[in-house]
């Protein structure tokens, strides 16, 4: 593995049974159920317009099946768009209108044995493995949903008669840099070519997509047959190289969403480390300047994928829900706002970009793909669950909000539950407002989250200021509530231009961004402006902003039809 500066993580001393939202109890630091929160604003807005997008005639089960990339992605889009539909329900509240027929086909439409694509024959195919890998996800996740025993039998099959059948070969999966064809591929991988017992793609790695299929299978099985060769399948990820192969930074990321999920489920603390080490492999060898990504490790001249910004954001928060290390809600909150905000179109499909850098002489973010719907559409509606429950946390009588959305949530407390609304406009307004509708018995701790560059934060409980603690980058209020009481929380955005690229091998080192607050801004007025760090940056809008006789807008947007291919439309970062 290439070698870089790693910043040294405490492993949180209480481990997880499980994830999230599936009803098992569960210690610790815990993000609440799906239906624990209303969302609303912004985000509710999201969800809304990709779940009107996953059911529009191209994910529809007449369609679906003959999906162009069936025979070269068995399972793939199959898979991604019940697990869309499960995450986008679950999230809006809302009905799935076509969920039930996808899965009733399934079996139809899958092989004499079970799983999507040709029949095992000596051979494994890592796009193959990586597309049932999405299968295994979507049904499980529906499982944990519904817990219909009916889905058991397709997850047991796929597990027995794709993923089982090679054990012993996961860890001759090709990994030499010397060996692999690199610098291949387009948005759509496809096969490149077969070494002794494995079809290889241009998404370098995609196997441990499948690995994840295969882990999430495991928690939901339970059957100690499967560790054996989900370790193996572990043990030869953890040998790569990525940035020396070039691997696909989704499914790098992908794979390091599975360490963090078996680290929950079997206690093995040391994977959330080798998470961490990869993540910040990320972060200096994949990451766009707006926090989006490279399509592979140190391919810069290439495109960013949703799919793959959708990881970063989830594994940035898992980091954080077990280290309790400020970096990474930091991080998860920059990759929110201004990578995978700007990638969801508005038609609620994401798209790939082209990020500013030295290897495509650019300094401004452009539109690569306006739509990846054979992929990025469908996994976008993980990333914005993922935002919705993600919003409020909880561990014991405390509560944690990390990032501010226009919403209201119940919590339980024990044997009593607490109750309240949040309104809010940011990261455009700078307070946010909190009500207590129901409360809960004995004292409660609310920790509410120092956004990224803010200052002059302040605390008003029922019109009075009100001091408070700061741990880590939240602000705490332990208090007994009462059912109507009010807290503001409020705060100024930091304008600044800084010199603080983050990818230091696609940049200069003379060159600016910047920001309001967690927002990143740009220039779309045609000409390249210069900057130098020492100008203004005055408010004039919502969005928009003056450095002098010019105008900077955010990068965020909420899927502004002007962000599409035949708009010309380009943002300079890179002064």
């Amino acid at each position: 593995m290439k070698k870089t500066k790693i910043i040294g993580i405490a492993v949180a001393a209480m481990f997880l049974a499980g994830c999230c939202n599936d009803g098992t109890k569960q210690t610790g630091l815990q993000p609440v159920s799906f239906e624990a929160v209303d969302m609303r604003g912004e985000l509710a807005a999201r969800v809304a317009r990709n779940f009107d997008r996953l059911e529009m005639d191209m994910y529809q089960p007449d369609s679906i099946f003959k999906s162009q990339l069936a025979k070269t992605w068995p399972g793939d889009a199959q898979g991604r768009v019940v697990l869309g539909l499960v995450v986008d329900s679950r999230s809006s509240k809302r009905t799935p209108l076509y969920l039930e027929q996808i899965l009733a086909a399934y079996p139809d439409n899958m092989n004499e044995q079970g799983y999507f694509g040709p029949l095992f024959d000596g051979i494994l195919n890592e796009q193959q493995l990586s597309g049932n890998g999405w299968v295994l996800r979507g049904l499980c996740e529906y499982y944990e949903w519904t817990r219909d025993e009916k889905v058991l039998a397709m997850i047991t099959n796929i597990v027995d008669n794709l993923f089982m059948k090679g054990k012993g070969m996961y860890s001759n999966y090709p990994i030499d840099p010397a060996d692999r064809k690199k610098n291949l591929g387009d948005a759509i991988g496809d096969i490149v070519y077969s070494d002794n017992e494995w079809i290889l793609s241009s998404d370098i790695g995609c196997i441990f997509i499948g690995m994840e299929g295969m882990i999430h299978a495991y928690k939901i099985l339970g059957r100690e047959d499967m560790r054996e060769v989900i370790e193996e399948m572990m043990a030869r990820f953890l040998e790569i190289d990525l940035v020396a192969i070039k691997a696909q930074t989704h499914a790098s990321l992908t794979a390091c969403r599975g360490l963090i999920r078996y680290a929950e489920i079997t206690g093995r603390t040391e994977l959330i480390e080798e998470a961490a080490k990869r993540w910040e492999l990320y972060c200096e060898y994949g990451m766009t300047e707006n926090y989006e990504n490279y399509n592979w490790f140190e391919r810069y001249n290439t495109w960013s994928e949703p799919c793959a910004v959708v990881d970063s954001y989830m594994v940035a928060m898992q980091l954080w829900k077990h280290t309790r290390d400020a970096r990474y809600i930091d991080q998860a909150e920059l990759i929110y706002y201004n990578g995978l905000c700007h990638s969801q179109r508005f038609n609620g499909g994401f798209g790939c970009d082209f990020g500013p850098g030295e290897a495509r002489h650019s300094h401004s973010l452009e539109v690569r793909t306006d739509e990846a719907h054979w992929c990025c559409t469908m996994r976008g509606a993980e990333g914005l669950a993922s935002a919705v429950a993600y919003s409020y946390f909880t561990e014991g009588n405390a509560v944690y909000v990390p990032f501010y959305h226009e919403s209201s949530v119940t919590i339980p407390m024990g044997r009593s539950q607490m109750r309240m609304s949040q309104t809010t406009q940011y990261p455009f307004d700078h307070s946010v407002r909190f009500e207590v509708e129901e409360a809960a018995k004995g004292s409660v701790a609310l920790n509410l989250r120092l956004p990224v560059n803010t200052v002059n934060h302040q605390l008003v409980v029922n019109g009075e200021p009100t001091a408070f603690e700061v741990v880590g980058n939240f602000a705490v209020l332990n208090r007994e509530f009462a059912a109507g009481d009010v807290v503001e929380w409020n705060f100024e955005p930091v304008a600044k231009i800084e010199n603080s690229a983050v990818n230091a091998y696609n940049t200069k080192s003379d060159q600016y961004r910047a920001f309001y607050g967690v927002l990143l801004l740009g220039n779309d007025d045609g000409e390249p402006i210069e900057l130098d760090g020492t100008e203004s940056i005055v408010r004039t809008g919502e969005r928009s902003f003056t450095v002098g006789e010019q105008t900077l807008t955010t990068v965020y947007h909420l899927m502004d039809p002007e962000v599409w291919s035949n708009t010309d439309y380009h943002k300079q970062m890179l002064f």
